[in-house]
């Protein structure tokens, strides 16, 4: 017999909103936590900036959004859609095959809306504390995007990446865009000294390094941690940890995926888990796992803040997350964009490829 289990689910973001929904449909009792006045999390566009442009100060007002006003997503709207809730991506009447982020927040508004979703969430109810009680925790391109967008104002744009992303894009067109090492240190007038020996003087920096794993809230006694490395665990799949499960689980820890897709199956599978229709392996086995995983991981090489980047796996990954509960693998024609996409990028260039793959590359 399926039981019914009360839920929290912490965060009214993408990762947050599909859970939500799913263990509804499984006839649990959800209540979600969202601190901010607004669903949508990483979506919702705040247009103010900090005090301090350096970011020196560390008593400076910190401004909680990751998106720029000229944002477009970097995959099209396809690979952005749930399985039974297709992300149009209109505006004006004219449908983008990479929308920009508004149109991203009115589809997870319209989302939350059709399923019932926002009558489940807590708006302005900030988590502070989580003991062990039933918990769902749900959580490059943006640096070369915003360059190009200051490049047209800017006197000056330095862009420092690590050895790995440089040559990933052409820079050739921005006169005033010029490509930099690591950052070495920076001093408290601006002066940014890179680790190949130059320096420059920058007026402003902007951290477009990517998204750091930590929950404040929680507290198990160390046995889940986020580690400041890059990586949170242990957990099994990337989903469960072994000793507090199914009790607490994490939704979107993954990355450079399909994103929206790999959060609906990883929600499907923790509703039925907690449902009782499909069962964990055990504590030992989860473990065991684990190891294996972080095992492969060092033995090629790969750094542990890696431990969660699903790049090259992440198909495989989905379909063994959908076959345990008893789902279909990723439909073809989905597999075959998402791989075509990044090479199409490679041809064209990052900066072209959104636009060049509306006329040319639509296939459905």
């Amino acid at each position: 017999m399926a039981q019914s289990r009360k839920v929290a689910v912490i965060g009214a973001g993408v990762s947050g909103l599909v859970t939500a929904r799913e263990l509804q449909r499984e006839g649990h009792r959800v209540t979600v936590f969202e601190k901010s006045n607004k669903l949508g999390g990483l979506w919702v566009y705040n247009p103010q900036i900090e005090t301090d442009p350096l970011s020196v100060d560390p008593n400076r007002e910190i401004i909680h959004s990751s998106l720029y006003k000229s944002l477009r997503t970097n995959l099209p709207r396809q690979l952005m859609s749930f399985s039974d809730y297709p992300f149009k991506g209109e505006i004006n009447g004219k449908i983008l095959n990479f929308p920009g982020h508004e149109q991203v927040l009115k589809f997870l508004n319209e989302f939350a809306e059709d399923f019932g979703i926002t009558d489940l969430i807590r708006f302005n109810a900030e988590v502070v504390r989580v003991a062990q009680i039933v918990v769902v925790i749900g959580g490059g391109p943006s640096g070369l995007d915003i360059s190009r967008d200051i490049a047209t104002v800017a006197k000056q744009v330095h862009l420092s990446r690590k050895p790995s992303e440089i040559g990933f894009s052409n820079l050739d067109s921005y006169a005033n865009l010029w490509n930099h090492s690591q950052i070495d240190h920076v001093d408290e007038s601006g002066e940014v000294t890179f680790l190949d020996g130059s320096s420059i003087h920058a007026d402003i920096i902007l951290h477009c390094t990517g998204y750091k794993y930590d929950f404040p809230f929680l507290e198990t006694d160390g046995i889940v941690s986020a580690d400041e490395d890059g990586s949170v665990g242990p957990l099994y799949k990337h989903v469960f940890p072994p000793k507090l499960s199914p009790w607490l689980s994490f939704v979107g820890i993954p990355y450079q995926t399909i994103i929206f897709l790999m959060l609906e199956v990883q929600a499907k599978w923790i509703a039925k888990v907690l449902s009782g229709k499909v069962l964990l392996p055990s504590e030992e086995e989860m473990l065991a796992d684990v190891e294996d995983h972080n095992r492969q991981l060092e033995e090629a090489g790969i750094p542990k803040r890696h431990t969660h980047r699903l790049n090259f796996h992440e198909v495989k990954y989905m379909d063994w997350v959908a076959a345990q509960v008893g789902l279909p693998p990723v439909d073809a024609g989905i597999k075959e964009m998402h791989s075509s996409i990044y090479k199409f990028a490679a041809e064209v260039g990052y900066d072209r490829y959104r636009d060049l793959w509306d006329v040319k590359n639509l296939t459905q």
